[in-house]
């Protein structure tokens, strides 16, 4: 199987250019979401193209952590948040995405289902490569 990949979403990709011709100020990465609409019947990821807008099915949405960098040249931020012990217990989640403080979907990406217990927080992180 192929590794999964998020991808940055249109929106995401025009506020950059926007940013770096100057015409505006980039908002800051402040949200991580999980939802369970990111597989198709018979349970394959569904595939990212960029276009989307929201999510299949959001079903929570936390702050995330301060990213921390992958690399000494800071061309990979890692975000991250975590689903805690009573988090979505008995949920199947599918799908991650990364939102600005201007509330639009930045990153998304989609997954095979990981069922969530009770008692057993999860740890998620995204990567914005460069």
């Amino acid at each position: 199987m192929a590794a999964i990949e998020g991808v940055i979403t249109v929106i995401g990709r025009k506020k950059l250019c926007e940013a770096h011709a100057g015409k505006r100020t980039l908002p800051k990465i402040s949200g991580m979401a999980w939802g369970d609409g990111g597989t198709d019947g018979d349970g394959t990821p569904k595939t990212v193209t960029g276009q989307e807008k929201s999510m299949y099915n959001q079903l929570l949405k936390k702050e995330v952590n301060d990213p921390t960098f992958k690399n000494d040249e800071h061309t990979t931020a890692v975000y991250s948040a975590t689903l805690e012990s009573g988090d979505l217990v008995g949920k199947y989640i599918s799908e991650l995405a990364l939102f600005d403080e201007e509330g639009d979907m930045i990153a998304y990406q989609t997954f095979l289902k990981k069922g969530k217990d009770e008692g057993m927080p999860q740890r998620y992180d995204m990567e914005e490569i460069f």
